[in-house]
């Protein structure tokens, strides 16, 4: 740069000089010197459009969006057509989460320059964003007639037939998007993803490997590619995958909180990879204000979630649901997900005051719908899992934001609270939580008290069990299984003749995963059984034919335990250090069968082969678990609804307090 500093020595006020240092810098990739010389070059010719234009290009690649649109604002005052500003301004507030007024500046260009691919382009994904995606459809297929070697369309393209539910559809965009570019690894991700819905999980694996293969700290598809592996009971790489994901919040992509719980048991690990999640994906609104200087006569309470069917958080919720006090609380529910016509869709509905099918909706116009319906209090029944819009609640759709059934912290600033109860959250671990805690009385699960079985009375001999031997169970999904489990089950086996280990799982490649890691620990694969997908009811009343529910450790069962205690079945559990590998403790002490929860492998092993060779001893618990079943709280769900209004009742008034 020395004959731009010469020159600048000799004439300090020479802007085209400065402008001209700033070009250069900004080819080098050294975006804040550049930065600085186009903000010298203004102070002496403020009016110059390319200055602005320029400055706000380098503020982009620095992702500082909010400055870099300015730049493009006073870009645009000078030069009102000029379309790469128009353009770049559109990318910039589209990714600020304001694509209303993205797509203005796209419709611009598309007008001044209708041949440009990339403005249908950009078009395209900003009408996604705003919930539009038969229009967005139609305006990537315009960037591909412009220009069908056109990569990102092919790859957006397929994004949005996903969301259309058209994923067979959308495996072709990406497909092509791929032959396009070979080097794209969002369009590897996007299609293992698809792939992932399609319950396709090992193609899907080899998809995210090549995303990771060509972009090494994506951590997003290191996740997908080790819980897909675990879906299917492939753990020829786990321990590679477990320390990834362990370090993964020190990668500049994140490691998905959600689905790195079942490989490490770590609650400040945990909290680490939730903020680094959330720090990188959501820009949080500010708070907003109850809507009342007291108590109004009824709290309007939103539940949000993308599972209202036959979903285990919805067989936990619509008890509480429908057992809401209506003369103090008024509840809505959002739906974002799937309409699927079964009875437990049915149910929700007609639990609550209003229901609000919300899918088609952009984020921002769920968060406008929350707060034109004065939502005091927005509850989350998603968090990081699968079809999660956590989007709604850092746009603030209420005053008060918590967070609720996912087993551990959002790390978001947005969200305010989290229910839990003082098992699954020791006080002591308060601080790995980036939410506020309230603990709920005895356990954090809300339950179903409608939840009976078929009453059908199923042989051994039609599930394919023996009639002699125990019958150990785990109807966990197997991504929650690891070697350290499923060692100990295989020494059970061993040890009590006769006994088979009964799974739910109908996946082929999982089965003969599973069959070939009993072999080589010695264990015949006939005494692996699978208990196919058939009507809740029919899988409640199945529960009979078990003896003994071995839980899985880094993440425990949840509902899939209040199942099996709610049939009479005992679960024994191993308690860990995070709020998943807690869960099932929670429930035992509820239901006050402590004597089932163990503190480590050993014990946990020790106990099951206990139970699983004294007859009497078994006959005990399960006679203790019966009549506690109707006598302790785990299954009250009058009691239960009313502490959490009692929780909702506390929370607005620290917020009244706060005003």
């Amino acid at each position: 740069m020395t004959l731009f500093d010469q020159a600048l020595r000799l004439k300090p006020d020479f802007g085209e000089m400065h402008h001209n240092r700033g070009v250069v810098l900004h080819q080098l990739g050294r975006l804040e010197e550049a930065l600085a010389s186009y903000d010298r070059a203004l102070l002496h010719r403020p009016d110059e459009a390319g200055t602005h234009y320029n400055r706000g290009n380098a503020l982009l690649q620095l992702a500082r969006l909010g400055e870099a649109a300015a730049s493009y604002d006073q870009a645009l005052k000078l030069t009102p057509n000029n379309v790469e500003a128009l353009l770049n301004r559109g990318y910039a507030l589209m990714h600020l989460g304001k694509p209303e007024q993205a797509i203005a500046d796209f419709e611009k260009v598309v007008r001044l320059k209708p041949g440009l691919a990339d403005a249908h382009y950009n078009r395209g994904m900003a009408l996604a964003k705003l919930g539009r995606p038969e229009d967005a459809i139609v305006s990537y297929d315009a960037a591909l007639q412009l220009k069908p070697g056109h990569a990102g369309a092919c790859n957006e393209r397929g994004s949005t037939l996903v969301a259309l539910g058209r994923p067979d559809e959308a495996l072709e965009s990406f497909e092509k998007a791929q032959q396009l570019k070979p080097d794209f690894a969002e369009a590897f991700y996007n299609r293992g993803v698809t792939l992932v819905r399609l319950k396709r999980a090992q193609e899907a694996v080899a998809n995210f490997a090549k995303a990771a293969q060509l972009k090494p700290d994506n951590q997003a598809a290191l996740s997908l590619k080790a819980h897909c592996q675990a879906a299917i009971c492939d753990w020829s790489e786990r321990e590679v995958d477990a320390e990834l994901l362990q370090r993964g919040a020190r990668l500049p992509d994140g490691a998905d909180p959600w689905l790195a719980m079942a490989f490490d048991d770590h609650h400040a690990r945990q909290f680490e990879r939730a903020r680094a999640w959330a720090q990188k994906r959501y820009v949080a609104a500010a708070p907003i204000a109850v809507r009342a200087a007291v108590r109004p006569e009824k709290l309007r309470l939103g539940y949000f979630s993308a599972n209202v069917q036959d979903h285990p958080a919805m067989h936990a919720m619509v008890g509480l649901l429908e057992r809401h006090d209506r003369r103090r609380f008024e509840v809505h529910l959002f739906s974002y997900g799937e309409e699927v016509g079964d009875e437990m869709r049915r149910r929700a509905v007609a639990a609550v005051d209003r229901f609000h099918d919300v899918k088609g909706l952009s984020d921002a116009a769920i968060v406008a719908l929350a707060r034109e319906t004065e939502i005091d209090i927005a509850i989350d029944l998603m968090g990081y899992t699968g079809d999660c819009r956590l989007e709604i609640f850092a746009g603030r759709a209420a005053p008060i934001q918590v967070n609720y059934i996912f087993p551990g912290t959002l790390g978001a600033g947005f969200m305010d609270y989290i229910l839990a109860d003082r098992w699954v959250l020791p006080e002591d671990d308060r601080r790995f939580y980036s939410e506020k805690v309230y603990y709920l009385e005895h356990s954090y699960m809300a339950t179903d008290d409608r939840r009976d079985d078929s009453g059908r009375a199923f042989t051994k001999a039609e599930l394919g069990l023996p009639e002699q031997g125990i019958v150990f169970c785990c109807f966990n999904n197997c991504y929650k299984i690891s070697p350290a489990e499923f060692d100990i089950w295989m020494r059970l086996l061993a040890k009590t003749e006769g006994s088979v280990l009964w799974l739910r799982l109908d996946d082929k490649t999982a089965k003969a995963n599973l069959a070939r890691e009993a072999e080589a620990r010695g264990i015949s694969r006939d005494r692996l059984v699978y208990a196919g997908r058939v009507p809740r009811p029919d899988h409640l009343a199945r529960h009979r034919c078990a003896d003994i529910f071995l839980d899985t450790f880094n993440y425990n069962a949840h509902t899939t335990a209040v199942d099996a205690l709610r049939t009479g079945l005992p679960v024994i559990s191993k308690s860990g250090r995070s709020f998943a590998a807690r869960a099932s403790g929670s429930l035992l002490q509820a239901i006050r069968m402590p004597e089932l929860l163990t503190q480590s492998e050993e014990a946990y092993e020790r106990l099951a082969l206990d139970l699983a060779t004294d007859p009497d001893r078994l006959a005990v618990v399960k006679a203790k678990l019966a009549a506690n079943r109707l006598t302790t709280p785990l299954f009250d769900t009058e009691g239960t609804t009313r502490k959490f209004e009692n929780a909702y009742d506390a929370l607005f008034e620290l917020a009244l307090r706060a005003r």
